[in-house]
């Protein structure tokens, strides 16, 4: 494949790390197929993985987007994830479903029990879906837009690597232990959040190290606990919560619906697994799933037209909805078919689809 021009342009979603390419996103994708699939991953999780980075990749959510991909290999070549695991459905209860990933990736046990989750939910009315032993590096927005598209409301939580510490603490204790909700709209795009639980999530540290660039003193503590603008620090020693004492909670609960409550590790167990090689971590995903027409019958539609109120008065004051700079990116790449990576990232990604280990 021949290099592509070399563009120098803003990253709205990261570092300016150095200088950077355009091309198709196709291009990219098929790329990223290619090198998972070099590296023996199954055609099912290879197709899973590589729409869950092109869709961050296009919505310019680029810690989530392919700069993932590189690390997805080295999980394939010297994890313990298993490439060709089949995910298994434990239809549990008229609410209840339970996914075991069977130590493969995340993504092809929710594409698999998708369908089921949708039909339990319009027949309960509130249903969920558990995946345990999984391995998850994908952001969650894209789980909830599946649900909203299916005019179903969703909330999503997984952890993340053990690297956020409580407040007051200085110890990695807790993962990125991220948050998601989506509430469908009668017109135009759903209403989404999808924000870890940390100050910031571990990859935006990882892009700032890559890019030799600092850090806010707020985001993290080195390994001594004391504030620190180095992103290499950073990462050997821990994140901080959001919000201090309620974003250290919020952070706890997801460790327990995530973990003892489906019978998976927690972050600081989660951790131990690659025995310090700091692959992406196994542990386990809750997704909810509620139906406004069995909540609301008939009247959905003039309690949605009150949402609609709020949603106004929001923008009517000057601000923002979440996820809005997102959707208008989206609408640039749709309008283009480009997205932008760093050179230094195309040039790994070009060595990946044809290196083996």
């Amino acid at each position: 494949m021949n290099p592509l021009p070399e563009k120098k342009h803003a990253d709205r979603n990261g570092p300016d790390a150095d200088a950077r390419i355009s091309l198709p996103l196709e291009t990219l994708r098929q790329m990223g197929v290619e090198a998972l699939l070099a590296n023996g991953l199954s055609p099912e999780h290879t197709e899973t993985v590589i729409e869950a980075m092109a869709l961050a990749q296009r919505d310019e959510c680029h810690s989530h987007g392919f700069h993932q991909l590189p690390g997805a290999v080295q999980l394939i070549r010297r994890g313990p994830l298993v490439r060709d695991a089949v995910p298994v459905v434990n239809d549990r209860s008229p609410s209840l479903l339970q996914m075991d990933a069977r130590f493969g990736y995340s993504l092809l046990s929710f594409q698999t029990g998708l369908p089921v989750l949708v039909e339990k939910a319009r027949k309960t009315g509130v249903a969920i879906m558990t995946i345990k032993n999984c391995y998850h590096f994908s952001a969650l927005w894209p789980e909830v837009e599946a649900l909203t598209e299916r005019g179903l409301i969703g909330l999503v939580m997984t952890q993340g690597v053990n690297c956020v510490a409580p407040e007051g603490g200085n110890k990695p204790t807790f993962g990125t232990n991220p948050i998601a909700f989506g509430w469908p709209r009668p017109q135009g795009i759903p209403y989404v959040f999808d924000f870890a639980t940390s100050v910031i999530a571990r990859s935006d540290i990882q892009m700032h190290a890559l890019a030799g660039q600092d850090i806010p003193l707020e985001w993290a503590v080195d390994s001594d606990g004391q504030p620190t603008s180095d992103p290499t620090a950073a990462l050997k020693g821990a994140l901080r919560t959001f919000g201090g004492h309620k974003g250290s909670a919020l952070s706890t609960m997801v460790e327990l619906l995530t973990g003892p409550l489906l019978g998976d590790l927690l972050s600081a167990e989660s951790i131990k697994v690659d025995e310090g090689a700091g692959l992406t971590p196994l542990h386990g995903e809750l997704i909810v799933a509620l139906d406004p027409d069995v909540f609301l019958g008939a009247e959905r539609a003039q309690h949605f037209d009150r949402a609609e109120g709020l949603f106004e008065s929001i923008i009517a004051q000057g601000a923002r909805l979440p996820s809005q700079r997102r959707y208008e990116a989206r609408q640039r790449t749709l309008a283009t078919g480009e997205v932008s990576i760093p050179r230094h990232l195309y040039e790994r990604i070009r060595s990946l689809t044809t290196t083996t280990g």
